[in-house]
């Protein structure tokens, strides 16, 4: 059967991509057991990191990532048990609750009912000034105190991530009141993963602009123009991901550059 004869609003273009719930495809990973993966952003589309949603069974489990690669875990529903191996607390992981876990951690992650997850990893890029080791940081969402995005309180911004020299990337979400729009449009080196979690709008990508809504997922590109307006009676809200304090020429080795 056709499904509305090949519509959707999925779109990819050279600098960016819009992926809907309509075109997401499942797909099992190794070492996983009760958990399928629909992969959003990766190597293969020109991403520096990988983004994907975690789908657990219940009792269902997280392999280990990849040597050298950092994890961000952001539950959207359900409940994921979170252990260390080095005997530290973990923790108990609802919806709204995050933990950011250092390459090398080893931990496992086990679904205590169905449940879902934002999954963000990204090979570690250690500046050659930090030395310390970074740490295992859990949290609830719902706990940070927001701040106003350029003095804007209908833009709220929670910085999920700590900030400083040690950290190579940033993960926040951003809040609109109905109405409220980025106050400019935004070109830039940092590359983006977004997860729309609330709500819906207009975004600019390029010279395209997409009606987007929740559920929907957005991979931006270096220097991609970029800008965003909430529409609709409720609030919107997105998680977003972006590479950070690292000098351009030291993020990526030298063949990937060229590979570009």
């Amino acid at each position: 059967m056709l499904h509305e004869l090949g519509e959707t609003r999925s779109s990819r273009k050279a600098d960016h991509l819009l992926q809907t719930p309509d075109t997401f495809i499942r797909t099992p990973l190794p070492g996983a057991n009760g958990v399928e993966f629909i992969v959003h952003a990766a190597l293969q589309l020109g991403a520096a990191f990988t983004q994907m949603t975690a789908e657990f069974a219940v009792d269902g489990t997280l392999p280990q990532p990849p040597e050298g690669v950092q994890r961000f875990l952001y539950v959207l529903d359900g409940q994921l048990d979170l252990e260390l191996s080095d005997g530290r607390p973990g923790a108990s992981l609802t919806s709204g609750h995050f933990a950011y876990l250092p390459a090398g951690t080893e931990h496992q992650v086990r679904a205590l009912q169905t449940s879902r997850a934002a999954l963000i990893e990204k090979l570690y890029h250690p500046p050659t000034e930090f030395h310390s080791r970074l740490e295992v940081v859990i949290g609830d969402e719902a706990k940070i105190p927001p701040e106003p995005l350029g003095g804007d309180p209908a833009l709220q911004v929670r910085h999920l991530m700590p900030d400083g020299p040690g950290w190579d990337f940033a993960v926040n979400t951003m809040a609109y009141d109905p109405g409220a729009a980025l106050a400019m449009v935004e070109i830039h080196v940092m590359e983006h993963g977004l997860l729309m979690l609330e709500g819906g709008g207009i975004y600019r990508l390029g010279d395209h602009w997409y009606p987007v809504t929740t559920g929907d997922f957005i991979w931006m590109a270096p220097y991609c123009p970029q800008w965003f307006g909430a529409l609709g009676k409720t609030p919107a809200k997105y998680l977003i991901y972006k590479d950070w304090y690292r000098h351009p020429l030291a993020t990526y080795p030298l063949a990937y550059i060229g590979d570009r």
